[in-house]
């Protein structure tokens, strides 16, 4: 089946997004572009830190770490260690080569630039062909509600390790953060012709994106296929608290959740060969459902998923040109 060749927009953030992301841009290379959430951007020790847009950006470089997933491969960590010496803030953990990302990153946007155009030149330092753009170029944090506290989303998946019950999400500043003017943007021989929501937790990684306001509607209003690939894989998460979190809110960890998640938002769902039989469960809310391999263990299986999801979103196109 052919695939679709145009511009191609992802969602992503976290590691299982930055290696769909990664496998798309072997594929379509500068006719890609990701917008990643940054409701996981947090001040530390001085700096601002994007986790989410590191990891891609580091991922799409081919110089993250290959074992964690994020970071830099080859880390030194004297710096952690001098922090830990004079008692600082270790919990979260910045190496010696990463530290030069927040370095920049916040000082120059105290001189007044915007994330989009930092990461735009970071990206292009790192020889990265793809377009990675912030969700928003305005302040939006991911908080974690577990009952009456409420956590900084850093605080809980990194300083607290998850090991709190969730009881609900919610997204501050999102109410009043506008789109980065760089995706709606995209028009003529840039607008996309399809939409891949990677494999990311849906709750703290594509909902904050989804929560900028007017996100939804333009994604809509493109008129292309959305596909969206399940990060639950047999009722587990391949990696991080999706599966927890929901179990935790009230849901079934599995791909028919997933898809209800995002019913009204996407045209299709990829899920893995394992999730076979929730095709018909999938299929009864309206979603069309391609099974196939989605665990990435390899850069070969990265492009084999991203080939499949590409195929997938075509024969939406193929289908309404009848």
């Amino acid at each position: 089946m052919n695939q679709i060749t145009q511009t191609v927009v992802a969602l992503a953030g976290g590691v299982g997004g930055a290696k769909l992301a990664d496998g798309l841009a072997q594929v379509l290379h500068d006719r890609l572009t990701v917008v990643v959430n940054t409701g996981d951007d947090f001040e530390h020790l001085g700096l601002h830190i994007s986790p989410d847009l590191d990891t891609v950006m580091y991922t799409l470089a081919g110089i993250a770490d290959p074992v964690q997933g994020w970071g830099l491969a080859g880390e030194s960590w004297a710096f952690m260690d001098q922090i830990s010496h004079l008692g600082g803030a270790d919990w979260f953990r910045l190496g010696d080569r990463d530290l030069a990302t927040h370095v920049i990153r916040t000082s120059r946007l105290r001189g007044g630039e915007t994330l989009t155009e930092v990461t735009a030149d970071l990206c292009d330092r790192l020889a990265i062909a793809a377009r990675v753009l912030p969700m928003t170029n305005d302040v939006v944090r991911t908080m974690v509600h577990s009952g009456d506290r409420v956590l900084g989303f850093q605080d809980y998946f990194v300083r607290l390790r998850c090991d709190v019950p969730v009881t609900r999400l919610s997204y501050r500043g999102a109410e009043a953060a506008r789109i980065s003017p760089d995706i709606t943007g995209m028009d003529g021989a840039t607008a996309p012709s399809a939409v891949i929501i990677c494999p990311s937790n849906p709750y703290l990684t594509i909902d904050p994106i989804l929560a900028v306001p007017g996100m939804r509607q333009w994604l809509r209003g493109l008129g292309v296929p959305i596909i969206a690939v399940s990060p639950i894989v047999g009722g587990a998460a391949i990696k991080g608290p999706a599966a927890k979190i929901m179990h935790e809110i009230g849901v079934a960890a599995s791909a028919t959740t997933v898809a209800e998640h995002y019913r009204g938002l996407i045209s299709g769902l990829v899920i893995d060969h394992v999730d076979r039989p929730l095709c018909a469960a999938i299929e009864a809310t309206g979603i069309a459902v391609k099974v196939t391999q989605t665990v990435m263990r390899s850069a070969a299986d990265r492009a084999d998923l991203a080939r499949d999801c590409l195929s997938f979103a075509a024969a939406f196109k193929e289908a309404d040109r009848r």
